[in-house]
């Protein structure tokens, strides 16, 4: 890496790590589409998890049979694993735009489609049947999960639950922590170049932190410790109204365009000193299902001079000096929080772990590619650090498995809204915050590990 010059006489010599990208898995380029729907992502989900499931209740519950939905008696206890499918009153239904009879509907939070009638159902290719008790609470579940349940059926048709068996933490690799010095990775999402909110000299001033620019010789020496920066999606916003499907003038294009030329100068700014991820979101110029495809390099004609310039998948997989991280852009986390309710976004983020799928949602309310055999959200390997973007708040814990797993859960708050970027130490993995503003006190550190 270069150099930053401090002075004539001194040099600072930026750290180094090892970086391996693990995105193999969720791209698409030999996938082939023939018209296929949705059901074969459901049995190839259904089947890897229940081969799993059955080689995990044998020591949950070793004297309780194991049947399936057909299979069930009236009155006998025994364990079922299925799919679990959630009816919901207020789920938005595309149809009812074309309904002619509009009945009336409850009020609507803007944000949650919960509803206190809302019923489980659990499905396997024998069947389905409604879920009862008070042990397995709808608002905790969402449709797409797979799960193992104790219980017996009743002579309503319906099986009491007793209890529930979740997959829990996938095994976890031993991690390789090759240095006792400190290294950081910078985490920032939400950036939004373009929108209304985008502040660009705060932009500018992570930018200048990141590269060396700002502060004095100790601040420098901190920023030399920074091997890997991530933008975790919804890095650019194009102007509400001109993509609408129609023809754009070319005054209009060179609107859209501009957002993406700005984020290119200041990606090349670190790129020249740092290598850099960018994943795309939600609102960035790629494909909507997910896993978003790679945003194309054309894109980014300085950035992509640099061999330390990554465009990646969302979600992203990677190892840095063998510590292994898994992130999305946020849309997997922002769709739970419509269907089901829980503290805060790391209460979230832990249940997709345990369920070990990172969208269970998909392909019901959150859109992916209709994959036939194989289902490339499910976790096979226990990441040391998670991290989803473009949330309300900074939050982060760390979170234990049954087997001695730890995961470090990292909340990335939308940059462009609170100007927080997130800093890890690659050592410790332990975590704090940046906090950069437009104010005459420009650089703010808080350390919340």
């Amino acid at each position: 890496m270069t150099a930053m010059e401090i002075d004539t006489e001194k040099n600072i010599q930026r750290k180094h790590s090892t970086y391996q990208s693990l995105d193999k898995t969720f791209d698409i380029k030999n996938e082939i589409y023939r018209g296929q729907q949705y059901s074969q992502i459901y049995f190839a989900r259904l089947h890897t998890m229940r081969t799993l499931l059955y080689s995990l209740v044998t020591h949950w519950k070793p004297h309780v049979p194991v049947c399936t939905i057909l299979g069930l008696e009236e009155g006998k206890e025994c364990i079922i694993v299925g799919t679990l499918y959630k009816h919901m009153q207020l789920k938005p239904c595309v149809l009812d735009e074309y309904s002619k009879e509009r009945s009336a509907v409850p009020p609507v939070k803007p944000q949650n489609f919960m509803h206190p009638d809302d019923h489980l159902v659990l499905e396997d290719e024998s069947g389905r049947v409604k879920l009862g008790g008070t042990v397995l609470s709808p608002s905790t579940y969402v449709t797409g999960g797979v799960v193992a349940l104790h219980g017996k059926e009743t002579t309503a048709g319906d099986f009491l639950v007793l209890d529930v068996f979740e997959a829990g933490l996938a095994p976890q690799i031993v991690p390789q922590l090759k240095s006792s010095e400190d290294k950081y990775v910078v985490f920032i999402s939400g950036v939004s170049v373009g929108s209304s909110t985008s502040n660009p000299l705060q932009f500018q001033l992570l930018v200048d932190h990141i590269t060396g620019h700002l502060g004095d010789e100790q601040e420098q020496g901190i920023a030399a410790e920074i091997v890997h920066v991530v933008f975790a999606g919804n890095s650019v916003e194009s102007p509400l109204g001109l993509l609408n499907g129609q023809n754009l003038a070319s005054k209009d294009q060179s609107r859209v365009s501009e957002a993406v030329q700005v984020l290119d100068i200041l990606l090349s700014q670190i790129a020249a000193g740092v290598s850099v991820d960018i994943m795309p979101g939600s609102n960035d110029p790629a494909n909507f299902a997910l896993p978003q495809q790679p945003l194309n390099r054309c894109l980014f004609p300085g950035s992509r001079t640099f061999n330390t310039f990554n465009s990646c998948t969302n979600p992203h997989c990677f190892e840095l000096d063998g510590v292994r991280f898994l992130g999305t852009s946020g849309q997997n986390i922002d769709d739970l929080k419509k269907y089901s309710e829980a503290r805060d976004e790391l209460e979230f983020m832990e249940r997709t772990l345990k369920w070990r799928h990172l969208a269970p949602t998909a392909p019901n309310t959150l859109g992916c590619y209709p994959f036939t055999d194989r289902d490339p959200f499910l976790i096979e390997s226990c990441p040391h650090v998670y991290f989803v973007g473009n949330q309300d708040k900074y939050g982060t814990r760390i979170l234990e498995g049954s087997e001695g797993q730890m995961v470090r859960l990292i909340s990335i708050p939308k940059f462009c809204n609170t100007g927080l970027a997130v800093v890890l130490n690659l050592r410790n993995l332990e975590c704090h915050t940046l906090s950069f503003g437009a104010q005459p006190s420009t650089l703010k550190t808080f350390n919340d590990a």
